[in-house]
């Protein structure tokens, strides 16, 4: 079972599993303590996990944090548990705040078994923040989520590869967050943004309220355009693969299920400077569908320079040869894209017309 699968087994068993974990005990033998065990961690192994964590904090001696997941002998995580019914979003993560600062630690989790909320210090340094990088619920994985858990695993544990990411993610975050609440109800502030620049007149209340509806529906309309582009991408790609004719006009509602992760921009950083030794980077460009994400030349359809499918747990690179045939070679992280350089240049030259691929990196 890998990691993916053992995430998703927890997740199944949670609406089964609610009406029965009615203390926050229950919560971290069914739930937290499986968690755990699924990112490679051995909780019976006190060099690897401790529970009821102590460290003195100032005048307080004795308490405790749930867990601490432990790398030569310091922790590198901590957990601090509520029972599964707690909503985390009224919750205060007391503990991780005081221990946060006098141990090594530089990543702590806030669970009830379903909610994760990873928290860092990029803010202030050995201050915990007080908002998480990363927030996942196991009942709606999606991959980007199971990518940054990944992060955490025993075997990838890396504090500085994490670190790196989680600004960004943070940031990145909460300000989907606030669309997503601006999406459902545009607040008088986003509203004044956008009325300010298209009406000259003054904004009374009565006027405030028109303009809500009409940035209300141009926003939906917005995004409604957007991802018909997308769509009609998507579609014209899989033309490629599938010859036949394809609808001229795709009309959707509701927001598309492509979402360009992380992995994805990186692995289409790095296609991009593989070929930079042979043509300018900014004629590459990069097509995202729900099934995987398009490398091309030109940004034509007919000149696929490689597909980047790592929308499972195990990734694959595609590439072509002289008669445009995919071929898919499993790599275990996106960097492995670089044993593939050769390969990759010699799929542009093609298109170029010359014999750039055989040039030596």
């Amino acid at each position: 079972m890998d990691f993916i699968d053992r995430l998703r087994d927890i997740a199944t068993k949670i609406p089964g599993h609610k009406d029965h974990l009615e203390t926050e005990e229950a919560t971290k033998n069914a739930l937290v303590m499986p968690f755990i065990v699924a990112l490679g961690y051995n909780v019976f192994d006190p060099q690897e996990v401790v529970p009821e964590f102590t460290a003195d904090v100032g005048t307080k001696r004795g308490e405790k944090v749930d867990y601490a997941i432990m790398s030569s002998g310091q922790p590198v995580l901590l957990f601090e548990c509520k029972a599964i019914d707690k909503d985390l979003d009224r919750e205060t993560p007391t503990q991780l705040y005081r221990y946060f600062s006098v141990t090594s630690a530089k990543f702590a989790v806030l669970t009830n078994g379903e909610v994760y909320k990873f928290f860092s210090d990029l803010e202030a340094p050995n201050r915990m923040d007080e908002r998480p990088f990363l927030e996942v619920n196991l009942q709606r994985l999606e991959n980007d989520a199971i990518d940054q858990l990944k992060k955490f695993a025993k075997d990838a544990f890396d504090e500085e590869q994490i670190r790196a990411t989680a600004t960004d993610l943070k940031y990145a975050g909460n300000i989907k967050r606030l669309l997503s609440e601006e999406w459902a109800n545009p607040s008088e502030e986003f509203v004044r943004l956008f009325a300010k620049r298209v009406y000259d007149g003054h904004l009374t209340q009565a006027r405030l309220a028109q303009f809500a509806d009409h940035t209300k529906k141009a926003f939906h309309r917005f995004i409604r355009d957007r991802v018909n582009e997308r769509l009609k991408t998507a579609l014209q790609t899989n033309s490629e693969d599938a010859p036949g004719e394809q609808p001229e006009n795709v009309e959707v509602e509701e927001a598309s299920d492509v979402v360009t992760t992380e992995e994805e921009m990186e692995g289409f950083r790095i296609v991009r400077s593989i070929v930079s030794e042979i043509l300018d980077p900014v004629r590459v460009f990069m097509r995202d569908t729900k099934s995987y994400c398009g490398v091309l030349l030109d940004d034509n359809n007919r000149k696929p320079i490689c597909r980047l499918r790592f929308n499972f747990s195990q990734k694959y690179l595609g590439l072509f040869d002289e008669n445009k045939n995919e071929t898919r070679h499993a790599i275990e992280r996106v960097t492995d894209i670089y044993r593939f350089a050769d390969e990759i240049r010699a799929t542009v030259g093609r298109y170029l017309g010359g014999t750039a691929g055989n040039e030596e990196p």
